[in-house]
């Protein structure tokens, strides 16, 4: 059976996108300026994006966001100012550099901007904020490794997080993954990721509960390797570059016959990618953040199906929110239930899935939606 034979899943993509909703709140703007969409933005609205040092091209995270940002400044007829970062000592120049070229709202991509993030905001409390995949919450104690523990309180009151419960999707594409194992006759699939961090290790989760979910369900041993949920240990490259560290790691999780295997990490996939390649096998992988078989069709043949962030619209809509100058600051989560998370379609390997697969599928999104069934992360966001 197709995906295109199953009632709709929602939050998995078929065909378009997902659509988010973010609503925003505040005073109406003083004056507003008409634009080619029909659409209006407060007087002087200039919308920025700043990167992490993956840079714009990584087809993932920092690509999404961007295409956010690109869409919604299409729509309102307005230029926007986009910020590439090539290394870390670049976040904080980037930060200035937005402000002094008197931008609205700045959107920092990922958790490694946080403290330049907060920083900026701090100094600059009339100029709205947005970060992607962190809180902006480092003010409270630290732990034994000297890591901010979050006291629930962004740490200025001008940036709004852009977050995401991940591990529903993940878990959805842990579960196919160990069905597709499963019909294969290997049964082990694997996973690493690039930094231990939560918005990484939140897709391990996901992905190993998912698995053994379906060996709960139907008496099955699918192995899993690169990740134990338990202990918050795994296999990690120590990066998001795609390079011969991050193939190798890849290479430690074939070598124990995965015939599945879950790269988390944006550019990391390459390096997956590569691995695979060298190997001479039929291993698949998994993508994350965006459809990876659409945004790369170089890997479609080997990726099975994607654990989407919907970056892009989440961005798009805060941008959007911001325009009309209605800036909501709540937190932003992305689940299942609002389809800020969920999965691709699984393009050339629809027919390629065990029977009964893609129901199985929409049952367990509906009881996760519901609370029927409970899926969670020590890496989720509060």
């Amino acid at each position: 059976m197709t995906i295109s034979s199953t009632r709709k899943l929602v939050g998995v993509t078929l065909a378009a996108g997902l659509i988010v909703a973010l609503a925003g709140c505040g005073a109406a703007p003083e004056a507003t300026t008409p634009t080619n969409g029909g659409k209006t933005a407060v007087a002087g609205f200039k919308p920025c994006i700043v990167s992490d040092d993956g840079g714009w091209n990584d087809k993932s995270f920092n690509e999404s966001a961007k295409n956010g940002i690109d869409k919604a400044s299409q729509e309102l007829g307005v230029k926007s100012l986009e910020l590439e970062s090539s290394a870390e000592s670049d976040y904080a120049p980037n930060l200035e550099n937005a402000v002094s070229q008197n931008c609205t709202l700045i959107i920092s991509v990922g958790f490694k901007l946080s403290a330049d993030t907060i920083k900026s905001a701090l100094a600059n409390p009339k100029i709205n904020y947005a970060i992607i995949d962190d809180a902006a919450d480092n003010s409270g104690a630290t732990d034994k490794d000297g890591k901010p523990i979050p006291d629930g309180k962004t740490d200025a009151p001008n940036i709004k997080p852009i977050l995401f419960n991940t591990v529903e999707a993940a878990y959805l594409g842990g579960y196919a993954a160990a069905a597709y194992s499963d019909a294969s006759g290997v049964d082990k699939v694997g996973t690493f990721g690039g930094l231990q961090i939560p918005s990484v290790s939140i897709f391990m989760d996901g992905f190993i509960d998912g698995v053994k979910k379906y060996n709960d369900d139907n008496g099955k041993n699918v192995a899993t390797y690169g990740w134990d949920v338990a202990k918050q240990k795994g296999s990690f490259t120590g990066g998001f570059a795609a390079n011969d560290t991050a193939k190798q790691t890849a290479k430690g999780i074939l070598d124990q016959g995965v015939d599945v295997i879950l790269p988390v990490g944006g550019p990391i996939y390459k390096s997956a990618a590569a691995a695979i390649a060298d190997s001479g096998k039929k291993t698949v992988m998994l993508g994350v953040d965006s459809d990876l078989a659409v945004a790369d069709p170089s890997v479609a043949g080997v990726t099975l199906v994607s654990i989407m962030k919907r970056i892009d619209q989440a961005v798009y809509d805060t941008v959007m929110s911001a325009a009309s100058g209605k800036m909501d600051f709540t937190p932003y989560i992305g689940t299942l239930e609002n389809e800020g998370v969920g999965l691709s379609s699984f393009h050339d390997f629809e027919s390629k899935l065990p029977g009964g697969l893609t129901d199985k599928l929409a049952e367990l999104q509906k009881q996760i939606i519901s609370g029927d069934l409970k899926v969670t992360s020590v890496n989720s966001p509060k």
